[in-house]
């Protein structure tokens, strides 16, 4: 009985606690219960437009500034090479020494042949001067004279032809004097004293390279041309200031060519096995560090878009489309999804072509929190120190 009893007791307490339980969870505010969850948090970047300077990078070779092989212009045994191979020449110095002899004798005998013509000219010229005024007077026939007018003018022209010869002569004498006609490195000779060689030959005596400046040649894609003339010509980009590109060089060994040069010009075809249009551009090359034939890499300033737009790449991804989008909060907090066009890389943003603006809020922290169409609170992220020119594109 007194086991019942206690039951009892038990159960009139449990039902006493959970009344006062319930009773207590009634009396809070009704506010509280229902309360909404604020919106998610997420950091932004505002969209700047800044001035960047866009860069190609291009593969080419090196060319020298100037070539020229060296070949004889007169027949005759080589009697010395003066120059050591792989020296430094300067234009005209002497390369090689040709036998002179025969082309001494012809020149002697030239200046004989003239003094002859000479002497013939002044006994012709005295004839014609006298039998001019003996005709006056009837004192020779008028025939008499005609010939004696036309021995002078043959004497006249004997002298001129006397005259060539003798500076065909001299010339022919210093081509034994073989010389360099641009100043550069010279190579191996081909050549050695008491080798025959004839006037201009096909195989060339040595070879003379200029290597200060230095050509790079490379080659860009003509869609890749056009599409830069078109944004030129648009206003896009706007030109260097002095209105040739830039460029720099890349070693073949990864390092960076310490001086600038410029681009000279465009080829004016297109070569139709590769769809690529060449580009040439020169060096200073003071040191020679640059040898004609070395691969190289350069980079080429193509323009300035002065209102270019810089998007943190972590805010860039790829929609079920593999369309590239970015999550953008509106003046209202409310997120909205953009399709952008994507230029080249700019250090860690991409150039935006289209698809956002300056003043734009980008998420690049908790994109994972929110959708498009919902609302987010913002947190203002420092900027990520975009650099102010664009990572070279590789071709």
């Amino acid at each position: 009985m007194r086991i019942k009893r206690s039951l009892m007791l038990v159960s009139v307490a449990g039902l006493l606690v959970a009344g006062a339980f319930l009773f207590i969870f009634r009396s809070q505010p009704q506010a509280v219960v229902n309360q909404t969850p604020p919106p998610p948090e997420v950091g932004v970047v505002t969209l700047k437009a800044r001035t960047v300077a866009l860069k190609v990078e291009l593969a080419g070779r090196t060319a020298p500034f100037l070539i020229a092989e060296v070949r004889p212009q007169v027949t005759g045994i080589i009697q010395k090479r003066l120059f050591v191979e792989g020296a430094d020449v300067k234009a005209g110095a002497a390369l090689y020494q040709i036998d002179p002899a025969t082309y001494q004798t012809t020149l002697d005998s030239a200046k004989a042949a003239l003094a002859k013509a000479e002497a013939n000219l002044f006994t012709a010229k005295l004839k014609a001067d006298r039998y001019q005024d003996l005709v006056v007077i009837k004192a020779v026939s008028q025939q008499d004279h005609d010939e004696a007018v036309a021995a002078l003018k043959q004497a006249e022209a004997e002298v001129s032809a006397s005259r060539a010869a003798l500076e065909t002569a001299r010339i022919n004498l210093d081509y034994t004097r073989v010389s360099s006609p641009i100043s550069g490195r010279i190579g191996r000779s081909a050549v050695t004293p008491g080798a025959l060689v004839t006037a201009n030959q096909a195989p060339s005596l040595a070879t003379v390279t200029q290597l200060d400046p230095m050509y790079v040649d490379v080659t860009q894609s003509s869609a890749d041309l056009l599409r830069l003339k078109r944004q030129l010509a648009s206003g896009q980009l706007k030109t260097l200031a002095s209105g040739k590109a830039r460029a720099k060089l890349i070693l073949e060994d990864g390092s960076a060519y310490p001086l600038e040069g410029q681009v000279q010009f465009s080829e004016v075809t297109v070569e139709q096995s590769t769809g690529t249009v060449t580009l040439r551009a020169v060096f200073p090359n003071p040191k020679h560090e640059l040898l004609p034939g070395m691969y190289v890499r350069a980079v080429l300033e193509t323009g300035v878009d002065e209102q270019a737009i810089l998007a943190p790449q972590q805010a860039v991804a790829r929609n079920q489309k593999a369309e590239p989008v970015a999550l953008v909060v509106g003046a209202d907090g409310k997120v909205e999804q953009r399709v952008l066009d994507l230029g080249r890389a700019v250090g860690t943003n991409w150039l935006v072509n289209s698809g956002l603006a300056d003043g734009d809020r980008v998420i690049v922290e908790g994109v994972q929190k929110v959708k498009p169409g919902a609302m987010a609170r913002t947190v203002e992220i420092n900027s990520l120190g975009a650099p102010a020119e664009a990572s070279p594109v590789k071709q």
